[in-house]
């Protein structure tokens, strides 16, 4: 708030207790109006300048709604004796302003009131953002249940016992967290591709780093692409550590990221490709079937985009093509 004296008005000059007063009032962002009986303004102090005239109720008749508003209630206090309190919002050169009004009344040979005038625009702000914070980690909560639940609904049907189901469920889950641990790491604005891929790797890979380092584009993905291409990186994973790559020893694995177009729209080209050394078991067990079910559908309609799963006993290729909404290409310079 600006500073008017608390002298400013029917005063004929300012003594300590006053200037000490008025510091008081300068330090705790707070001010006052003193009206009689009338409304007509006795005395005034650390009133903002944009609010002097809404302070004051100037103008009843012609003023504004919000004037007329606290012109009212102003009134009501002197008829009933009774302290009321009320907050306006009002436009300022740095932005929506929000006071609120203490309005007691004065007890004296003439009757007046007092109005403590509090700047509450910081605390109404704060308010306001952790509402939308709060609706918004409803939404996202919410999503990610209806994840949780399809992933236990697919799990259990392709399970063929309560063992195969908790050992699969719990896997998937884990890397649900995973990418969710990075999702909030960075404040719901998504995660990085390669970071991803290092997340989901850590369960399945006992030495420091990765089996492999990724190409390309190092793109910052939306909390919802990174939470579903966490979830295909875990069933590629799961897979290659069971009967692929991983499995075998092999260091022919590779993971790319490159610019793309699909349905003539820029998008991004994912692309884990495995090289087999020895042929690959020849069956479609319950849960390559569901990882194929994950890989090819769940996940490209997830995020809008597309992919292809293609298996042979020599070579597991796999391709997402994500949608240009679903991810940022960020430079990030070296450490």
């Amino acid at each position: 708030m600006d500073r008017q004296g608390i002298s400013g008005i029917g005063r004929s000059g300012p003594d300590p207790r006053t200037r000490l007063l008025d510091l008081i009032l300068l330090k705790t962002g707070t001010g006052y109006v003193l009206q009689d009986a009338e409304l007509s303004v006795l005395s005034m102090a650390n009133v903002p300048a944009v609010a002097r005239d809404l302070a004051s109720c100037s103008g009843v008749a012609d003023g504004e709604s919000e004037t007329r508003k606290l012109s009212l209630l102003k009134r009501q206090v002197l008829e009933t004796r009774k302290a009321a309190t009320t907050e306006i919002e009002i436009a300022a050169p740095t932005g929506l302003m929000t006071l609120r009004f203490d309005i007691e009344p004065i007890d004296g040979e003439e009757d007046g009131i007092v109005s403590i005038v509090s700047d509450v625009s910081d605390v109404r702000h704060r308010e306001r953002v952790l509402k939308t914070l709060l609706r918004e980690l409803s939404h996202r909560s919410k999503n990610l249940l209806a994840i949780i639940q399809g992933i236990a609904t697919q799990t259990a049907r392709q399970a063929r016992s309560l063992d195969m189901f908790l050992v699969a469920f719990r896997g998937r889950i884990q890397s649900l967290a995973s990418s969710q641990d990075l999702v909030t790491d960075s404040s719901w604005r998504g995660a990085f591709l390669f970071a991803l891929a290092e997340k989901q790797f850590a369960a399945y890979w006992s030495e420091p780093g990765m089996p492999l380092t990724p190409t390309g584009i190092d793109a910052h993905l939306s909390p919802n692409a990174a939470l579903h291409i966490g979830l295909a990186l875990h069933e590629l994973i799961v897979n290659s550590a069971s009967h692929g790559a991983i499995a075998m020893g092999a260091a022919s694995l590779t993971l790319d990221c490159f610019e793309t177009m699909i349905d003539g729209r820029n998008a991004l080209e994912l692309v884990w490709l495995e090289h087999l050394p020895l042929p690959a078991p020849a069956s479609e067990s319950s849960e390559a079937g569901f990882a194929r079910t994950v890989l090819e559908r769940v996940v490209p309609i997830a995020i809008g985009g597309k992919a292809h799963y293609l298996t042979s006993p020599e070579r597991i290729e796999y391709h997402l093509f994500i949608p240009q909404h679903e991810y940022e290409i960020i430079t990030r310079l070296e450490e």
